[in-house]
């Protein structure tokens, strides 16, 4: 590494904080004395490391010297009669001497106990961004929008119904995985969409949420390489961040896919994406996140929008809708069905739909009705998705888009 500055410590960090926590949770049995010790470790190295080098092996002396730092911290704690660290202090003493462990496993363990069912949707994504991401608490709030002390609030919550609860730090029974996997999915996900479609504030996308989105879906598949729709949703995140540098304009206007310069497409991350729908159409066990990436990789085929195969990815769609009927997915479907059989039979289907409170929706029916030329009904229909968006960009191009009629 060289003179180690404070990117690389910053790299490392990243890099190795959730590895580091999940084995020192494994050892202490305790989240909160893991991250304690791991955030000191880290402190230690940001000391040292600039004028002493760095070590030959960064995430094992960050573990090292975390699981030093704690035993220490609960040894004058457990002298003063704290049952709490005397416990911990039992457990690691329970702990095999190899100091690193069964990382894999760690890790596994660590992200099924973040996402918990029985912990809140919003607590699961706080936890798996705070222990496995390594971020802080103010980069969480400012990342969804909440007060500091609201998301501080959460994580402790969650931290206190995993411990009261005894809610088990390990991987869940074969029986159990496809539950709980999907629960894991959907977090990973969630941190993704929010990045890439802010659904609130100023910009339209957050790189910071797509990349840590990406980076655990990269260790996921790492951990459970045999999980298909672990595989899809890797792909489905890497095919539609390989458009972002096209989804916005210079001034960071909203461009819509039929519009965008596909030049500007990232293809390593195409590339990469399509070989892992390939991978999955191979296995042939579908599931909805395999079945969106495969969508998602026929739009990266097509050289233009016009050359877009509308036939194929009206078929995905019907798969996706027996595999998981969702209204925010037969909207996307009635897009599909606007192409192949025209605006009209389109619009039948998305007034069928329930989802009256999503802008998107709106959305859609403002421009099937544009395309039918009756101007007045989608201005009534923009309006009510400008009023539904809270995100500035999209809001924006709405209101182009009712301007333009």
């Amino acid at each position: 590494m060289g003179a180690v500055t404070s990117a690389d410590i910053a790299r490392v960090f990243r890099e190795e904080h959730g590895r580091a926590v999940a084995v020192l949770v494994r050892v202490f049995g305790d989240i909160d004395v893991a991250e304690d010790a791991v955030q000191e470790a880290f402190a230690t190295a940001v000391e040292r490391w600039p004028s002493a080098g760095p070590p030959p092996s960064p995430a094992g002396w960050i573990i090292t010297t975390a699981r030093n730092k704690a035993i220490d911290r609960l040894r004058r704690e457990a002298t003063r009669d704290d049952r709490h660290a005397q416990a911990a202090l039992l457990h690691a003493r329970d702990e095999p001497p190899d100091e690193e462990g069964p990382v894999r496993d760690d890790r596994l363990r660590l992200i099924f106990t973040c996402c918990h069912p029985s912990l809140a949707p919003h607590a699961r994504v706080a936890l798996t961004l705070r222990l496995l991401g390594g971020l802080t608490t103010p980069e969480i709030a400012r990342a969804f929008l909440v007060p500091e002390a609201t998301m501080a609030q959460r994580i402790v919550r969650a931290k206190g119904k995993i411990r009261d609860a005894n809610i088990p730090y390990r991987v869940p029974r074969e029986a159990d995985l496809p539950e709980r996997l999907a629960a894991v999915l959907a977090v990973v996900y969630l941190i993704f969409n929010e990045g890439y479609a802010a659904s609130s504030g100023d910009r339209l996308v957050r790189d910071d949420l797509c990349a840590e989105a990406i980076r655990l879906g990269r260790l996921l598949l790492e951990l459970m390489p045999d999980e298909p729709e672990v595989a899809g949703v890797l792909a489905l995140m890497l095919l539609t961040e390989s458009r972002r540098a096209a989804r916005t304009s210079a001034d960071g206007e909203l461009v819509l896919l039929a519009d965008q310069d596909r030049s500007l497409w990232d293809r390593e991350l195409v590339a990469e994406g399509q070989e892992l729908v390939r991978r999955c159409l191979r296995r042939d066990q579908p599931g909805p996140y395999q079945v969106q990436a495969a969508i998602n990789a026929v739009h990266s085929d097509a050289a233009t929008a016009a050359h877009t195969d509308w036939a194929q990815i009206l078929a995905l769609y019907d798969q996706l809708m027996a595999l998981a009927p969702t209204p925010v997915a037969a909207l996307n479907r009635a897009v599909a069905v606007a192409e192949v059989a025209g605006p009209g039979d389109a619009l039948e289907l998305v007034d069928a739909l329930d989802i009256d409170g999503y802008h998107l929706l709106h959305a859609i029916r403002a421009d099937l009705l544009r395309r039918l030329g009756r101007g007045e009904e989608a201005a009534r229909a923009y309006d009510q998705a400008i009023a539904l968006s809270a995100n500035a960009a999209e809001r924006a191009f709405l209101e182009r888009r009712r301007a333009e009629l």
